[in-house]
């Protein structure tokens, strides 16, 4: 263990919760509670739906611990791959071996199983794909990060929160339409924010849909994503398919302008908050 790594360890509760929060990439929290909001707004069939106690509880879960389950697995297990990444020095947080992430990791897990006995049964392999997805996308032996294809399917995780919220509140699952069309915008995010890595990650031989594809055509497998992830929503409601064409025309943007795609990554936190927002008050509006 390095003497950094010591220090780390050594530097007392409080260092330890701002370093885990730091590690869970907290302009990226909504990317999991978000979807919690959106899956309650449209199971809810009164406003005490919105409040009932298992939407609530999965929304502190995916708020915070489950951030630090997702975020803290992939650095433990990356941490000889982010030596050459510069986003670790720039607005993120370098794992080096500090022994209380692990044990974090593992406590996240186990709270967000403590959550089952509390959820209905529709909601309960919705939390199973997010844990279990989670860990194997990061985790040995299969670490579906370094397999193109399998990298971008297996972020379909990100919606696993709303669907298990809305199964919590409805006691049913979701529109299949809407998991297809969530599953498909996730593939298209995920695969959109490795094209800053193309680099990094070819310097350390991983290999993903990004590395493979190279970035012209990464733009162009983002786009078909997210305009299948449209037609879906659209299927559903033509009203859904209209708001997420917004992300095809903006990889159709961001190609024909001189925008580096290093810069345009950092906006996607806010456009995900306000399509979130806009798909949240939609799914409301029913109830007033």
């Amino acid at each position: 263990m390095t003497s950094e790594s010591t220090s780390a360890n050594d530097g007392g509760l409080g260092a330890e919760l701002s370093y885990l929060l730091t590690l869970s990439r907290p302009r990226f929290w909504l990317y999991l509670a978000g979807p919690v909001l959106v899956g309650v707004a449209y199971a809810a069939s009164s406003v005490d739906d919105l409040f009932a106690p298992a939407a609530v509880a999965l929304f502190a879960y995916f708020l915070v611990p489950a951030n630090v389950f997702l975020y803290g697995i992939n650095d433990v297990y990356d941490r000889e791959i982010d030596v050459a990444n510069p986003k670790k020095d720039e607005k993120e947080t370098r794992y080096r071996g500090q022994r209380f992430v692990p044990a974090a990791v593992v406590g996240c897990v186990l709270l967000g199983l403590a959550l089952v006995p509390f959820l209905s049964r529709a909601a309960w392999p919705w939390l199973a794909v997010f844990l279990v997805l989670g860990a194997a996308y990061s985790a040995p032996p299969v670490r579906f990060k370094t397999t193109p294809v399998l990298d971008s399917v297996s972020n379909g995780l990100y919606i696993a929160p709303g669907a298990a919220a809305y199964a919590a509140v409805a006691g049913g699952q979701p529109p299949l339409l809407a998991v297809l069309g969530g599953w498909l915008w996730a593939m298209g995010m995920h695969t959109f924010s490795a094209i800053p890595d193309i680099e990094p990650d070819r310097e350390t031989g991983i290999r993903t849909t990004a590395t493979v594809l190279g970035e012209s055509r990464t733009y162009a497998y983002c786009g078909a994503c997210w305009f299948a992830s449209a037609l879906a929503f659209a299927a559903l409601d033509g009203r859904l398919g209209a708001l997420m064409l917004v992300y095809p025309a903006l990889v159709a943007a961001l190609v024909t302008s001189s925008v580096a795609v290093d810069r345009a990554y950092w906006w996607f936190p806010a456009i995900n908050t306000v399509v979130g927002t806009v798909l949240t008050m939609g799914g409301l509006w029913r109830l007033v």
